[in-house]
């Protein structure tokens, strides 16, 4: 018997090799337009509640660097000063920005994020030699899949950066372990270039975790195979090629590692717990380095929720669901005499979710196509791959249970490098999301390289038609489709069982219940999401199994068997994305828009005080509006100042107004009683921005220092630890004296002082040692700390000039780095690019996918 073999693309001109591939990136930039046409064509923009947020917190940043055409490292406007580092910085060394222009083609923001997260999905599977039908299939299954748009609603813009690089890394890195080495480096450096560059570390962290992982496996199988100096090797060139990617980013990096000592990431140095919440047990002061424990795994995913991945609205879906009037909610709350129109209006955000989460905008949905492609995968492919995807998948999932396994968990947040610095540990399915669609499309090509050899047999007549032999490959690997999906199917009915006897109660119906709500609706409403869901997702692992059986008989070709896949992955996701991110979350106003001055902010805006602070008493930890318009006491931002924090928790919190005076806030914002109108209170305890004490009051520690912060008077006395502060005095005569602030600028302020005699001044602005200078009549001095986050200092008398300048090493030294590895950097992928265009593969070469996959 002689197959038959196709023709070779070795010998096509570039442009014709390069033609499927153009094609291919139409139609995933279509789809990325297409998704987002509201934005496109309509001018309407995505309500993004974290983007709001973070243009408030970054504004005094903006117009500084609108305003000088220079950076501020600093900002007054949320928490009552902190650096920028993490608020929006940039830095001119790193050239990468063009590389970003380049990939997003300049499409709207959203737009260029799901665009790029299905770009670099189909470039994965390119690069392991996959046609282009085949890739495309994969670039939806990883772009679409319901965390990226979940993400995208909430306006974690960084976050989906992160992982629409992802894939390209993984690129990389099989490119560089499985075919050419070189090129596979330099795949590597560019992608974890990006994904570095897009700065959520915690996803990067997640990244790097299945890149261990491979590393793991690659090392274990080395060694059987006895090539372990090719794997140092290989190794070795894509440790370069990381530290290339980390040099471009390393201004950032630097900056934030020297920031994560001082933020709520660093250690505590207070011993004494905070006090607990009203109603609430009393919490715990955890030693060490890294956050709580408690808030870390506060977003745990429950064990049982895990099933999201395969089936959406298992749990309900969002904490806020959509029903319709035909509801079982619908129908109660009309019996209940709920007007139509508000009924309408009340419907769009009922609680359908009732799973472990505090709160949720969505599941993790993979999708049935790729769950029954990455159990078959289980089978199909090759030992090394399989092991390390299934791994990486399983891991993720124990990591997102945080508190709910906290067997392991505990062990993880303990003595893991790194893993005590992140929250929301529900975020580590990101691995399973890459892990999952990679081994479903490597599956999905392993099929659709088998094919029934045509044959003439012996003995025929010659005008008879070639009859078809089953090969004993086909024969496998329809008995391994079967199995894959009656594992599949078999999950999804065994969910659907276990779902009959499921209560689906929240514990937010307690307060549902004392509101009159129809409890006994609601919660046949969700037992109905499941429902609907479990035969949703057995109708495409069903309808997909089709497909590829009907291929392995010869009913179907290759073309039309791909296309048939990546129709149904992208029906499927797409429906699923569109529940979490559609119409209802776009909106006629810009986000500058949203930040619109209330009747408050135009009475702060008539004061002339050169600077000032401003609380907004509704909710001031949580919001930006505030720090869009003034200095805020408040603001939003996950990475706070730890002293500040500790100063929230246990002070303001507990509305010490001592505390509100040294922190200079002149206004508090609060709501009218009668119209809730927001309205400006002044504050006469203010203290000014800087004034003399006549008192030193010493403590040995940070604990004795907080508490002595209840009861000091701000206006004489000044409390520093002299365990890390000696003081030589500690007593003053402010009689006489005076100073007063002249010139402000977030990162420079002036001020001038009459000192009578010998004094000690106290300056409402937050210490931070790592770059604040103080300068006396242009001269370097030390400052120090006082009230246990203010800035303090000695004053001889006379008449002087007191500056202070933020001045941090780290921004100059990365900034320098970042430039010398961009350059670097951008002379390899040159150098890559001249090489992967004058390389031709051999006509004889095998297929790329042949490495991962058996023969």
């Amino acid at each position: 018997m002689t197959s038959v073999v196709p023709p070779t693309t070795a010998a096509l001109p570039l442009w014709r090799r390069l033609l499927p591939h153009l094609l291919a990136v139409v139609f995933l930039l279509g789809v990325a337009v297409l998704y987002f046409s509201p934005i496109v064509f309509k001018g309407q923009t995505l309500s993004q509640h974290d983007i709001v947020q973070f243009n408030g917190g970054a504004q005094e940043a903006a117009a500084y660097r609108q305003a000088t055409g220079q950076e501020a490292l600093w900002t007054n406007s949320m928490f009552s000063g902190m650096p920028t580092y993490l608020i929006g910085t940039r830095f001119p060394g790193d050239l990468s920005v063009y590389l970003s222009s380049i990939f997003t083609l300049g499409l709207p923001a959203v737009v260029a994020n799901l665009f790029v997260a299905l770009l670099c999905g189909y470039l994965l599977f390119v690069a392991l030699g996959m046609r282009s039908i085949v890739a495309l299939t994969g670039a939806l299954a990883l772009g679409l899949t319901s965390y990226n748009l979940v993400i995208l609603a909430a306006g974690h813009n960084s976050k989906s950066y992160a992982l629409a690089y992802a894939p390209l890394v993984l690129a990389g890195l099989l490119v560089a372990f499985r075919r050419q080495r070189w090129l596979g480096a330099a795949l590597f450096a560019l992608g974890l270039t990006m994904n570095v560059r897009a700065n959520h570390l915690q996803i990067t962290y997640y990244l790097l975790l299945l890149v261990l992982i491979f590393g793991i496996v690659e090392f274990v199988f080395a060694l059987r195979e006895k090539r372990l100096a090719d794997f140092l090797q290989r190794s070795a060139i894509l440790g370069v090629a990381a530290l290339l990617a980390v040099g471009v980013s390393f201004g950032r990096l630097y900056t934030t590692a020297s920031y994560g000592k001082y933020s709520i990431r660093g250690k505590s140095e207070l011993t004494t717990p905070p006090p607990a919440a009203p109603g609430q047990p009393a919490a715990k002061q955890e030693a060490g380095s890294g956050l709580d424990r408690d808030y870390a795994f506060g977003w745990s995913y429950g064990v049982g929720e895990t099933i999201t991945l395969l089936i959406p609205n298992y749990y309900g879906g969002a904490s806020s669901g959509k029903l319709d009037e035909n509801s079982a909610t619908g129908k109660a709350l009309a019996g209940l005499g709920v007007p139509p129109v508000q009924l309408r209006d009340y419907l769009q955000n009922i609680p359908t979710y009732w799973g472990d989460q505090p709160i949720t905008s969505g599941p993790v949905y993979v999708g049935a196509v790729v769950c029954l492609l990455f159990v078959l995968g289980l089978f199909v492919a090759d030992r090394r791959t399989r092991t390390w995807l299934l791994v990486g998948t399983i891991l993720s999932i124990l990591l997102a249970w945080g508190k709910n396994f906290a067997t392991f968990n505990d062990l993880m947040f303990d003595y893991f490098p790194g893993y005590n610095k992140f929250r929301s540990v529900s975020m580590a399915l990101v691995i399973a999301q890459l892990a999952m669609p990679l081994l479903a499309v490597l599956a999905l090509a392993r099929v659709l390289r088998a094919r029934p050899v045509a044959t003439v047999l012996p003995g025929a007549h010659p005008k008879l038609p070639t009859a078809a032999v089953v090969s004993s490959e086909t024969a496998d690997l329809n008995r391994k489709l079967l199995l894959a999906t009656g594992i599949t199917a078999g999950i999804i009915l065994l969910a659907f069982i276990v779902g009959l006897g499921a209560d689906f109660a929240s514990p937010i119906d307690s307060n549902l219940q004392q509101q009159g709500f129809p409890l006994d609706a609601l919660r046949q409403d969700r037992a109905s999401l499941m429902r609907a869901d479990v035969f949703r997702s057995l109708f495409f692992v069903l309808a997909t199994a089709a497909v590829l059986w009907f291929y392995l008989r010869r009913k179907l070709t290759v073309t039309v068997a791909a296309g048939l896949v990546a129709a149904l992955t992208l029906v499927d996701l797409w429906a699923v994305d569109k529940r979490y991110l559609g119409e209802s979350n776009f909106q006629e106003k810009t986000v500058a828009q949203e930040f619109v001055p209330s009747a408050a902010d135009q009475q702060i805006f008539n004061d002339p005080t050169l600077h000032f602070r401003v609380l907004n008493v509704d909710n001031p930890f949580n919001e930006a509006n505030t720090s869009y318009f003034h200095k805020s006491i408040g603001g939003y931002h996950g990475a706070k100042l730890r002293r500040y924090q500790d100063l929230i928790e246990r002070q303001i919190s507990q509305n010490n107004p001592r505390i509100m005076s040294m922190l200079n806030a002149r206004y508090f914002i609060g709501r009218d009683q009668k119209t809730g109108a927001p309205v400006a209170q002044q504050n006469p305890g203010a203290l000014g921005n800087a004034w003399f004490v006549s008192t030193i009051q010493p403590v040995q520690n940070p604990d004795q220092e907080m508490a002595a912060l209840s009861t000091f008077d701000p206006v004489t006395t000044a409390i520093v630890d002299v365990s890390k502060f000696p003081q030589a005095k500690t007593s003053y005569n402010a009689a006489g004296s005076t100073i007063r602030l002249t010139h402000y600028s977030p990162d420079a302020l002036s001020y001038e002082a009459n000192a009578a005699q010998d004094g000690f001044v106290v300056f409402s602005e937050i210490y931070y040692a790592d770059g604040w200078n103080a300068y006396l009549d242009g001269k370097l001095v030390p400052h120090v700390r006082a009230n246990y986050v203010l800035r303090a200092m000695p004053v001889p008398a006379g008449r002087h000039k007191i500056d202070f300048k933020f001045e941090p090493k780290e921004y100059q030294i990365g900034n320098t780095v970042s430039l010398v590895s961009s350059i670097a950097l951008f002379a390899v992928l040159i150098g890559a690019v001249v090489y992967a265009v004058r390389r031709r593969p051999a006509p004889d070469a095998p297929a790329a996918d042949d490495d991962l996959l058996p023969a």
